[in-house]
């Protein structure tokens, strides 16, 4: 290849790379439009609790013996509230994982009533069965029917082994109904925090 066809070969490589955050912010609108018309679920990584994993003595009704949200991951938690309402979402059916951050993030959210859900219960590290869990939450999400939106508040393993996308803390994944494993994935959002 000679040096002429280089330079345009490199400006097609960098051109998705500078239109992204635009095509992004298309796709976050539509994502949250159909989570509002309840045709799309919100599926979000607990918020900031620092470490990995859970302590060797966890135990899933002391929230002394696992790792836990910090003053950030608080923050971080209700900053969905405000992001959520600008998007016309004020209410909410809550899905969480019984783990204490997973319930604590959907609580500081303050979008309803949180009701606890064990298929979105952690299976790092072998906690739990990942087939049957995502499985179960796939079918018990279909079966849900219409309603206000749906939000399931859970882990990293969980998300990724749902939609395939490796979310950060606070980090959430907007996926068309009705769910499939590894389809449907609309758009990655996030709300700022102060």
């Amino acid at each position: 290849m000679n040096r002429k066809h280089k330079a345009p070969l490199i400006l097609l490589a960098v051109l998705p790379l500078l239109l992204s955050p635009a095509l992004l912010a298309g796709e976050n609108e539509e994502g949250l439009a159909l989570l509002r018309e309840g045709m799309a679920v919100l599926v979000l990584r607990h918020a900031l609790a620092p470490g990995t994993g859970d302590p060797a003595e966890f135990e899933i009704s002391d929230c002394s013996t696992q790792r836990n949200l910090n003053d950030e991951g608080r923050a971080q938690a209700r900053a969905w509230k405000p992001f959520l309402r600008e998007h016309g979402i004020d209410k909410a059916r809550v899905f969480s994982s019984q783990w204490c951050r997973s319930l604590d993030t959907a609580e500081e959210m303050d979008l309803g009533g949180v009701e606890e859900f064990p298929p979105l219960n952690s299976f790092f590290g072998g906690r739990g069965d990942r087939d049957e869990q995502t499985r179960e939450t796939i079918q018990q999400v279909n079966a849900m029917g219409e309603g206000e939106p749906i939000i399931l508040v859970s882990h990293q393993v969980n998300t990724t082994a749902l939609t395939g996308v490796y979310p950060a803390s606070n980090e959430g994944v907007i996926i068309r109904l009705p769910l499939e494993r590894g389809k449907g994935v609309l758009a990655k959002v996030t709300p700022e925090t102060d």
